[in-house]
C-alpha cells in the first residue's frame, strides 16, 4: 500500500482544478481516473453536442477554454483536459476504478482499486471529484418493464438518428430533455414530453446575481445534508435559437407525468393511451459515491452535509464537483477550497509539512 499526502478521486474538471492547486501548495498527491484516457465524462456525451449547446466550460485555473462553437464537445474538452494534464504535469493516473474507500483506524484512508492490480493508498486525506456520469437515474413507474419498445437513457443517447420515424416520450423537466427533443422531434414521427411538475419558463439572461442567489440554495440543502438539487431547478428553462423548430413543432407542450407504462406505450392521467416506440429517460443522474459508503458518511435525509467542501461526518474527507460544485465554474472554486483543507488538515496533523512529512 503507498503512502500519499492526499488521493483525488476523479479528473474531471474539478479533480483536475484539486490537483492544480494541491499541486500549487506543494501537497504530494495522486489523481486516480476511471477513465482510460482524458476528459472525465465529456469524453463519453453523443456526437452531436457541440460546444455551443453545453453552457459553457469554465476555464481550468490558470488556463483559456475551448471557444470554437461549432466543435464536438466529447473531442473539445478531452483535447482541453489532456492539454492542461499535460502543461502542469499533473500526477494522474488511469484507468485507475476505486472500489473502496475504508478506514484503517489510525486516522489514515485506504482507497482501493481491486480492478486496477489490487493496487492501494494509504492516506490521510482524500478529495472525492467523481461527479454524477457513472450513476444514472431511471425512476421506479408501473409496467415499466413490460414495454415492447426501446427505454434510453441520456446517458445512452445515441443521436437524433436513430428516432427517426419513431413515435418517442421524452421524460424529465431539465435542460438535457430540452437539447434532446430539439435534436428528435424534427425528425420523429411524433414526440410526447412529460414532467413531474410544470416547468417554470424564463426569458430574460441568467444574470451573475441571478446564478450565484441558485448556487446559494443547492448550498444550504448541502449544509442541511439534504441530497442536492440541480441550480437549473433553481433558475429556471429558457429556449434558445438552436431549439426554436422543435418548440414549431409543438415539441415543447408539456403533459404530466404517466401514470403507467404499457407494452405499447404510456398511459397518461386523463386515460389516454399514448402509442410509443421509444422511451427516453432525461430524468438526470445521482452522485457517484458508493465506493465512499463505508465511511458512513450520509444524512438520514440522504444527502452528505458539507461545511463547504469538507465533510461533516469526516473531515478527512472533501467533495467537489457535489451540490453547488457541479457546475465546471463551481468545480474550479470548489478545487480551490478543497486543497486548501487538504493542506490545513495535514499541517495541524503532520507537524507543519503539507507533505506529510514530520
Amino acid at each position: 500500500m503507498q503512502n500519499v499526502g492526499s488521493v483525488v478521486i476523479g479528473a474531471g474538471q474539478a479533480g483536475l482544478s484539486t490537483s492544480f492547486h494541491l499541486a500549487r501548495l506543494g501537497v504530494e498527491h495522486v489523481v486516480l481516473d476511471a477513465n482510460p484516457t482524458p476528459g472525465g465524462a465529456w469524453q463519453h456525451r453523443w456526437d452531436s453536442l457541440t460546444m455551443r449547446d453545453v453552457h459553457g466550460v469554465a476555464a481550468l485555473p490558470g488556463s483559456a477554454p475551448p471557444t470554437t462553437s461549432s466543435q464536438r464537445a466529447n473531442l473539445a474538452v478531452p483535447r482541453y483536459f489532456a492539454d492542461y494534464e499535460t502543461e502542469h504535469r499533473l500526477p494522474v493516473l488511469r484507468p485507475v476504478p476505486v472500489d473502496r474507500v475504508r478506514d484503517l483506524g489510525d486516522g489514515s484512508l485506504a482507497v482501493e482499486a481491486v480492478a486496477a492490480d489490487g493496487r492501494a493508498w494509504r492516506t490521510p486525506t482524500l478529495v472525492n471529484a467523481t461527479g454524477t456520469w457513472t450513476h444514472p437515474f431511471v425512476p421506479s413507474y408501473p409496467g415499466t418493464a413490460t414495454f415492447a419498445g426501446r427505454q434510453l437513457h441520456t446517458h445512452d443517447y445515441p443521436g437524433p438518428a436513430s428516432f427517426a420515424g419513431e413515435r418517442v416520450v421524452v421524460v424529465g423537466g431539465g435542460t438535457s430533455a430540452i437539447q434532446l427533443l430539439a435534436e428528435i422531434a424534427p425528425v420523429a414521427a411524433d414526440t410526447l414530453w412529460v414532467t413531474r411538475r410544470e416547468p417554470r419558463w424564463v426569458t430574460d439572461e441568467l444574470t451573475p446575481q441571478r446564478g450565484r442567489a441558485a448556487v446559494a440554495l443547492v448550498e444550504e440543502r448541502v449544509r442541511q445534508g439534504r441530497p442536492p438539487a440541480s441550480v437549473v431547478s433553481v433558475t429556471g428553462l429558457r429556449l434558445r435559437a438552436q431549439e426554436q423548430a422543435a418548440a414549431r413543432l409543438g415539441a415543447y407542450e408539456r403533459r404530466p407525468m404517466f401514470n403507467r407504462v404499457t407494452p405499447g406505450g404510456v398511459l397518461l392521467p386523463d386515460g389516454t393511451r399514448w402509442p410509443a416506440d421509444t422511451i427516453l429517460w432525461a430524468t438526470g443522474f445521482r452522485p457517484a459515491l458508493r465506493h465512499l459508503a463505508a465511511l458512513g458518511l450520509r444524512t438520514r435525509e440522504g444527502g452528505i452535509e458539507l461545511d463547504g467542501t469538507t465533510a461533516v461526518a469526516d473531515p478527512r474527507v472533501q467533495l467537489v464537483g457535489y451540490g453547488p460544485s457541479a457546475s465546471t465554474i463551481g468545480a474550479n472554486r470548489a478545487g480551490r477550497a478543497a486543497a486548501l483543507a487538504v493542506r490545513d488538515l495535514l499541517r495541524a496533523d503532520r507537524g507543519g509539512d503539507p507533505q506529510g512529512r514530520r
